[in-house]
């Protein structure tokens, strides 16, 4: 089959923080070059050029992994991602992964933050929706399965570190 004749995969995630708004939320997620607070499989995630905030900024993310090998072998698995858009009234944001060894060609990603009603309680929806083209040795149910575990460790942790604000 020819490259390109793949039909792009697409993916979306969710996830409740009840007790938490939007607005709460938002500034956690708009600081871009630091989701390793709170998607803690990942090892760092750091500025590598572009101003903070800004589209354009591209930052570098990695995380540690057992070897498919095997053994006590670790290998570690990075990408470098470029802020396409951040609006901070809508609270969303779009980023494209550019160069990872992960097996990703291409790779577009939204995150937004949507409010909820939790039983009267405030509270706020995440998103992580995807466009990819097909990952080699993986399938789309993979992708949406990892997103999946991924925003809600997200909002676990998002809600815990917005609750030791307040304590």
């Amino acid at each position: 089959m020819e490259e390109g004749s793949n039909p792009k995969w697409e993916g979306k995630a969710t996830a409740n923080l009840v007790g938490s708004t939007p607005e709460q939320v938002w500034p956690l997620l708009e600081d871009f070059c630091n989701l390793n607070k709170y998607l803690t499989t990942l090892d760092t995630c750091y500025h590598v050029e572009g101003e903070l905030g800004k589209p354009g900024l591209i930052r570098y993310c990695g995380a540690t992994v057992p070897s498919p090998s095997g053994g006590d072998e670790k290998l570690t698995l990075w990408c470098h991602e470029k802020l396409q858009a951040m609006d901070p009234i809508g609270r969303l944001l779009t980023y494209d992964v550019l160069d990872n060894n992960m097996g990703f060609k291409s790779y577009e990603s939204t995150i937004k933050l949507l409010p909820i009603d939790g039983d009267g309680e405030p509270g706020c929806l995440i998103e992580w929706s995807f466009v990819t083209d097909p990952v080699e040795g993986s399938t789309q149910e993979d992708l949406v399965n990892y997103l999946d575990s991924s925003v809600r460790t997200m909002a676990l942790n998002m809600g815990n570190a917005l609750k030791s604000c307040t304590e």
